[in-house]
């Protein structure tokens, strides 16, 4: 008897449960693509590269949001101002409208491979990113477009130039701008751009700056091998650092003429103060372009020590994928990607 209630009983729980089991397994709704967003992405694919500046980014956001909040298109009479009539008649309907939908089939087509093997997490925060370009300093725009004519200048399929980003020591704000750069490189389909890191004074790859950066995704994991100390005689470990299927490099605190970095025809970026004054000249550089930033170790142990460093993250972040977005615009204008 006590065995037959028992089954009952177990029966009805079952039968009890049987819905929120079926709920669970129901596929979820399609995730609706945001239009502002997908219309300011077709634009950074599709727009004249002078649309594209830092400068102009809020006029170009102001411009899309004020278009689709009448209808899901963008019409030429709209956007004249950004696009080359040829390049968007041929991709219009009749020449004079695009629907958000085609954006996004559009986008889809062009997205590259690279940044399709990008870490999902990491990948997300480049999205994001990518909507803030007009929260770029004043200060850093001139020298963003100096970065940017030098890589096209210099790009060759298959042989492009590197970026060297320097600061004293080494551990936080050149560690941050050449994990953003390669982000970059591999978000905008040029993976190929190398960005390296170096100091002229190097410690160690600080804890902090590894965990705002594993914080967006990116892998890194010690090698358990060490490189030389710097004078202060730092433990100085080499990492693994990895944004993405085959994006992948080993880091580590070191001067930026070491071996592991470009010898010559690099672009030496320049993210701290101190390294813009002791570096008048940096051996081997094709290019110099100071860029500093404020060096969020001012900030150690405060209680909001990480949102600094996230801070910083991100600044060096919209930094590069400005650099990036607008040098891949203009290399496939200039025929030098197909």
């Amino acid at each position: 008897m006590f065995r037959a209630e028992l089954g009952l009983l177990v029966l009805v729980c079952l039968f009890a449960l049987a819905p929120g089991v079926d709920a669970q397994k129901e596929p979820s709704k399609p995730k609706v693509d945001n239009g502002v967003a997908t219309a300011l992405w077709f634009s950074h694919q599709y727009a004249s590269p002078d649309a594209l500046t830092p400068g102009k980014d809020r006029q170009l956001k102001i411009k899309l949001i004020t278009a689709l909040g009448k209808s899901p298109e963008l019409s030429w009479e709209t956007a004249s101002d950004c696009f080359d009539k040829a390049t968007f008649q041929k991709l219009a309907v009749n020449g004079n409208t695009i629907t958000v939908e085609k954006m996004e089939r559009l986008l889809k087509e062009k997205t590259p491979q690279s940044r399709k093997d990008m870490n999902a997490k990491t990948r997300l925060h480049a999205d994001l990113l990518t909507t803030q370009f007009d929260t770029i300093e004043e200060a850093h725009r001139k020298h963003a477009e100096e970065l940017v004519v030098w890589i096209v200048k210099n790009y060759k399929a298959g042989k492009p130039p590197g970026v060297i980003v320097i600061c004293t020591r080494n551990t936080r704000r050149s560690m941050l701008g050449a994990t953003m750069g390669n982000v970059a490189a591999a978000y905008y389909g040029l993976p190929d751009l190398k960005f390296y890191s170096g100091g002229t004074n190097p410690e160690a790859f600080n804890p902090r700056t590894i965990a705002t950066l594993q914080e967006i995704g990116v892998e890194i994991e010690p090698t358990g091998k060490d490189a030389p100390r710097g004078k202060e005689g730092t433990a100085n470990p080499i990492y693994s650092v990895k944004w993405g299927k085959g994006l992948e490099t080993l880091e580590f605190s070191k001067k930026y003429a070491d071996a592991a970095n470009p010898k010559d025809g690099f672009a030496a970026v320049l993210v701290c103060s101190e390294a813009d004054t002791n570096c008048p000249m940096v051996a081997g550089a094709a290019a110099r372009i100071p860029v500093p930033y404020l060096d969020p170790k001012a900030f150690d142990d405060a209680p909001f020590e990480a949102a600094k460093y996230a801070e910083r993250r991100d600044d060096e972040g919209r930094f590069m994928l400005s650099v990036l977005m607008q040098t891949r615009r203009r290399l496939e204008l200039d025929g030098k990607l197909k």
